[in-house]
């Protein structure tokens, strides 16, 4: 599908079909250079309220596996969707209820557009106010500057967008998801085959926590500090798109606020060399986290360590795809996990 705009450039989704039967659609600019071009122009489409830089210089910030971001006159940014769905974007979504509902730890939405497919919105991309003056967490981390004070506030910034988000669209009660958690293992464990040693302790784990009665809520679904900004005056959350491997509804489903607390621990492990460093920095953002939401993190141990688990299973297959100089990481926390809770469990003979 082409969808023209002026001066000879063209958006074009391609719809992709591989052998295992399942499908995806991507959107491109052709020519390939102008891609630039193509952005502006979908931003002199937008409705929005405020007036739009549209004849800004731009620049380009990044490409990434789902979406490259496009920065107009150090003012906005227009994130283009590489892979794009029919149905509701979780990003367009969440942004616009957490700005209606004035939280500040999200940049304020300018605006979205999108194509009708079948009766269905399309989304391609969305403008949001541009934090020129931030950098991503992950930065702040590797660079020593995360901190107790910072991860405290932190803790806040990610509290404050749970208790709007739980607000604006409700909570339920469920078990924990752990047939979702045991599929995510076994596939794992065929890109993975070192990780097959501590399968069946990893399974033990979970069976544990199987029949677990959880709050439920809509959540970010992928928190990392790569997805947090450090802005002069606060922490702002970017990118609720959900996880990028998980399929477009999914991404929407209710989920427990404690796996974006579990995603940010083990980040904050992730990017802290220093052991007592992890301790601390993740002990405060926990901290923050209880103080602004009334519940401590802490208090629901097992079920946090479960999540941390389903985490770091899922950074093994990752890592080994993209990165594997880095599966140590992941592999080193579940040797530890594992060990530990070996460690701990009660003799199985008490004769």
């Amino acid at each position: 599908m082409a969808l023209p705009l002026h001066g000879g450039v063209n958006i074009t989704l391609l719809d992709i079909a591989y052998t295992d039967g399942s499908a995806e659609r991507y959107q491109v600019a052709v020519p390939p250079d102008s891609e630039p071009e193509a952005v502006r122009q979908l931003l002199a489409l937008m409705e929005s309220g405020v007036v739009l830089p549209v004849d800004a210089a731009v620049r380009v910030i990044g490409y990434e596996q789902s979406n490259t971001s496009f920065v107009f006159d150090e003012r906005v940014i227009v994130k283009l969707f590489r892979r794009v769905a029919v149905g509701v974007n979780p990003d367009i979504e969440l942004n616009r209820i957490l700005g209606a509902a004035g939280n500040p730890h999200v940049a304020r939405l300018l605006g979205s557009f999108e194509i009708t497919d079948g009766g269905q919105p399309c989304p391609l991309g969305m403008a949001s106010e541009y934090a020129a003056d931030s950098l991503d967490g992950w930065t702040v981390a590797t660079a020593g500057d995360l901190d107790a004070g910072e991860s405290y506030r932190l803790g806040e910034a990610v509290a404050s967008v749970h208790a709007d988000l739980a607000t604006a669209l409700g909570t339920s009660i469920a078990t924990m998801p752990v047939d979702r958690m045991r599929r995510r293992l076994a596939s794992a464990v065929t890109r993975v085959p070192q990780l097959a040693e501590f399968a069946p302790a990893i399974e033990d784990r979970y069976a544990a926590l199987a029949g677990e009665q959880i709050g439920i809520q809509r959540i970010h679904g992928d928190l990392h500090l790569g997805q947090v900004l450090r802005t002069p005056q606060l922490w702002l959350l970017i990118d609720f798109e959900g996880e990028p491997g998980a399929p477009p509804a999914q991404r929407r489903e209710l989920d427990s606020p404690l796996r974006d607390v579990a995603g940010m621990l083990r980040s904050i492990a992730y990017a802290t060399a220093d052991p007592a460093d992890v301790d601390c920095n993740s002990s405060a953002f926990c901290d923050g986290y209880g103080h602004r939401s009334g519940t401590d993190p802490r208090a629901h141990s097992a079920v946090v360590a479960g999540y941390e688990l389903d985490k770091a299973v899922y950074e093994t297959a990752y890592e080994a795809r993209y990165r594997p100089d880095w599966l140590h990481i992941p592999m080193g926390f579940i040797s530890r996990e594992i060990s530990r809770a070996t460690a701990s469990a009660p003799d199985a003979d008490t004769s």
